[in-house]
């Protein structure tokens, strides 16, 4: 059996022109099934898109919550290194301050000293300027944080320098002994025993017997008792080679091992083992060398100091 076939007349009615197709019946249908489902389905396109573009707004919009949280932390950390920095920078004020004097004493300490108890030079923390790669603020946020940690380290080494400084300004002695009179300074003189040329490793104050002795900066006793000419000797290990002597006194206010501060009572003047008359024998040395302690007293022109 023939199908069916159908014949479309298309005239142009300005020209004339008439044009003729023929088409089955399959194809009708085909068409028209095409122009009935063609619109659903460019429906159907549209919905699922638009359903995809939701989707994709809620993923973008998770995403930016999250790098928004990350900001956030990211910032809460850089605030807390800033008052960390702050508050290390209000701590090396406040112990950088130190006394002119005291420093122009311990200018006057030898080099090695000074050296020993600053541990050389350090090698500090090298800061480097980043500024590629600034455009985004995951990339701002790492330099900033990266150069802020290299500022708390380098404060960090500083700080140290300055606790090593004043350490070497509590040991530096600066301070008389006691309250007296200067009677033999050090260096050569003729020897009150036997009028003979002497050298006088220190300082003999003369003051009366059972006047006060104190400790000339910060320590450790090494020694309390009797040492030969010295009579009734203190010796006071102050670190960094430094090392301070009191002779002559009349009784013990310290014990060996013992920690004293400066100003800290450590006995009493007297007159004993080699001695004229009732006065303090003071010496301070460096490494085994002896130094002249008036260099290192803040105020040489009197024997007071407390």
């Amino acid at each position: 059996m023939l199908s069916k076939r159908y014949t479309v007349v298309l005239a142009d009615r300005t020209t004339g022109v008439v044009r003729r197709f023929t088409i089955g019946v399959k194809a009708a249908v085909v068409m028209v099934v095409i122009a009935t489902c063609l619109p659903a389905l460019i429906g159907f396109g549209a919905a699922f898109k638009a359903q995809y573009d939701v989707a994709d707004l809620y993923a973008s919009n998770t995403t930016l919550e999250i790098e928004n949280a990350n900001y956030r932390a990211a910032t809460e950390t850089l605030a807390g290194q800033i008052v960390a920095l702050q508050s290390t920078m209000s701590d090396l004020g406040a112990k950088a301050a130190l006394d002119p004097a005291l420093q122009n004493s311990m200018d006057k300490l030898p080099t090695v000293v000074k050296n020993r108890a600053m541990g050389g030079p350090s090698a500090g923390v090298a800061l480097t300027s980043v500024t590629p790669g600034l455009a985004s603020p995951e990339n701002t946020f790492s330099v900033l944080k990266d150069l802020l940690q290299g500022l708390e380290s380098r404060l960090q080494t500083v700080r140290s320098n300055v606790d090593k400084r004043n350490s070497l300004a509590a040991a530096t002695p600066s301070i008389w002994p006691t309250h007296g009179w200067l009677s033999s300074s050090m260096g050569n003189r003729a020897d009150p025993f036997t009028g003979e040329k002497d050298f006088h490793p220190g300082l003999d104050i003369s003051a009366d017997t059972g006047d006060p002795v104190y400790a000339t900066a910060d320590g450790k006793i090494t020694t309390a008792a009797m040492a030969g000419n010295y009579g009734n000797l203190v010796v006071i290990d102050h670190g960094y080679g430094i090392e301070t002597r009191y002779g002559h006194l009349s009784a013990f206010k310290v014990r060996e091992g013992q920690a004293v501060k400066r100003g800290d009572l450590i006995g009493l003047v007297g007159a004993t083992g080699r001695a004229t008359s009732s006065h303090l024998h003071y010496e301070v040395r460096a490494n085994g060398r002896i130094l002249n302690p008036l260099q290192l007293l803040l105020n040489p022109r009197r024997a007071s100091g407390n």
